[in-house]
């Protein structure tokens, strides 16, 4: 090793100067060797990592796009007929019916199954639906939306009883 690379290990120019592979002394501040003066570690916000797990995502999509007018249930036909009968047992209403969320480090994608009521534009309302579920997940999340994917799987007719109507009129 050169006298300068032994140099720039051994005796610190100044406080920038702190290298990769470098320790410094318990108690001592980067090129100072006061004891006693940690070095500043940076901005606290930025001292760990935060993950974010896909049904999160999912709950968040889920709550804004039902928040759009014309949307009047989430996911397939299957799904919304499971999705009744699982309803029924107290406190296990889903809200991530019909939303599957693909969650990276910093981005996140999303498809959602939608019925729309009879008479609306279905285009704006996907439209629609796409704004308020990106503006929900970013403004919340923080992650990027980088797709909303709406499958419009069926048309809620005025004549046509809610699933949610006949159960509540059963009991």
């Amino acid at each position: 090793m050169t006298e300068a690379a032994q140099r720039n290990i051994s005796e610190p120019d100044g406080p920038d100067s702190v290298g990769e592979g470098r320790t410094l002394e318990k108690g001592t501040s980067a090129g100072s060797g006061t004891p006693g003066r940690r070095a500043p570690l940076g901005d606290p916000a930025t001292r760990g990592r935060t993950t974010i797990a896909d049904g999160v995502v999912e709950k968040i999509a889920g709550l804004a796009a039902r928040d759009v007018l014309g949307v009047h249930a989430m996911g397939s036909g299957f799904a919304r007929t499971f999705g009744a009968v699982r309803d029924r047992v107290p406190g296990s209403k889903s809200v991530t019916r019909g939303v599957k969320a693909e969650v990276g480090e910093v981005q996140t994608a999303l498809d959602l199954d939608i019925v729309v009521e009879y008479g609306v534009s279905i285009v704006e309302v996907a439209r629609a639906v796409r704004e308020n579920v990106i503006a929900a997940v970013e403004r919340m999340t923080g992650l990027e939306v980088v797709e909303v994917n709406v499958a419009v799987g069926d048309v809620k007719l005025p004549d046509e009883d809610d699933e949610d109507d006949r159960e509540q009129r059963v009991q």
